[in-house]
């Protein structure tokens, strides 16, 4: 399953490509509560079909509205890309399904062959992370190698957003955890490969939109070489494959790398890579283990559920900054792994900042 703004891209461009008109959206700013936040993505076409959103709906509803009685053109004069801001005050607040108080700044450009999609699209394919810079007077746009996230940056002249690979979760073992755990990631939008190397396990494992590998952990890790946008979660209880794909995954670019297992097991596995292989306590203290939030998690599916929450928090800059308690399980099966409480708390101080900031008088449009 592709990621949101995969998709929006890549629906935009096809609709392009069949020779309809199709104006591509960005959120580039906002102030106050907003449904979507800044760098999300919405196509429309001449029909009024729409990927994507902006808000959740009404403005959405009045932009469609507009380009089916108007025209694409009519909302972006002579091809070149229009801003529009919409600042809801409480007798608008109705009108938009926004908040109160909040205010959506979003640029719209119509899609042509200088809105350069198909080769933003092939670097997304490359896991590349991209700049792109839409010149705010001509329409055309300029591609450069970029961060691996952003937030949009605009001004009178050009809006600059940045798109890096779709997310991606190397789950190292086929069982009932992993399906369920698999499944959460691609409603998510994370590619998702599977790495089992024992044929008894990886014979009855299959799951639509999974990549099944049969090689081993370490190999798999060493192929891929994990970057920014990919965790690797090893879940087979069996230390012959878990280790040495969690060594090279230590050692790689991964946002998360973890491992389940109950806390004294995962203490071991943290002396015997010390020990054994020298990883630095550094490397060490970034492997999370037991992997997943405490949600008192029984069965497969909840344990499945606190491990993606992990991901999914730190992939979004929560700290995740203690684990608690250290009383022991009480579960009544054996086989299902402790789970460590992590206390999460926001890293985005700059932005609540920006939203303290006196709103600029903005008219809707």
């Amino acid at each position: 399953m592709e990621d949101l703004d995969t998709l929006v891209l890549r629906t935009a461009l096809g609709w392009h490509t069949a020779g309809l008109s199709v104006v591509l959206v960005t959120v580039a700013r906002t102030w106050g509560s907003s449904p979507r936040p800044p760098g999300s993505l919405m196509a429309i076409n001449e029909r009024g079909d729409t990927v994507g959103s902006v808000s959740g709906g009404c403005i959405e509803d009045e932009l469609i509205h507009r380009i089916r009685e108007e025209g694409v053109h009519t909302i972006c004069a002579d091809i070149r890309p229009t801003v529009l801001r919409y600042g809801i005050s409480a007798e608008e607040a109705h009108r938009f399904g926004l908040p109160c108080g909040g205010t959506v700044e979003l640029v719209l450009e119509v899609v042509s062959a200088h809105s350069r999609l198909d080769e933003l699209l092939l670097n997304c394919e490359k896991r590349l992370s991209t700049k792109r810079s839409l010149d705010l007077r001509s329409g055309h746009v300029t591609l450069q190698a970029g961060q691996r996230d952003g937030g949009p940056l605009l001004n009178e002249d050009i809006l600059v957003t940045y798109l890096g690979p779709q997310a991606r979760l190397i789950v190292i073992g086929a069982s009932d955890l992993s399906r369920y755990l698999c499944q959460m990631a691609l409603g998510l939008g994370f590619e998702v490969i599977v790495c089992e190397p024992r044929e008894e396990y990886r014979a009855s494992w299959q799951l639509d939109g999974v990549t099944l590998t049969e090689e081993m952990p370490d190999d798999l890790i060493l192929r891929l070489q994990p970057d920014a946008r990919t965790a690797v979660i090893a879940l087979t209880h069996d230390p012959k494959l878990d280790d040495l794909a969690l060594i090279d995954a230590l050692h790689s670019n991964a946002f998360y790398v973890g491992a389940i297992g109950s806390r004294r097991n995962s203490e071991h596995r943290r002396e015997r890579l010390r020990e054994h292989f020298n990883i630095a306590e550094s490397a060490l203290q970034a492997l999370r283990g037991p992997a997943g939030l405490y949600i008192g998690s029984k069965t497969p599916a909840e344990i499945a559920l606190s491990i993606m929450a992990e991901i999914v928090a730190v992939k979004n800059g929560i700290g995740l900054l203690s684990t608690a308690p250290s009383t022991p399980s009480t579960s009544s099966s054996p086989s299902i792994p402790a789970i460590s409480v992590m206390v999460a708390k926001p890293l985005y101080e700059h932005q609540e900042q920006i939203l303290r900031e006196p709103k600029p008088v903005i008219d809707s449009q």
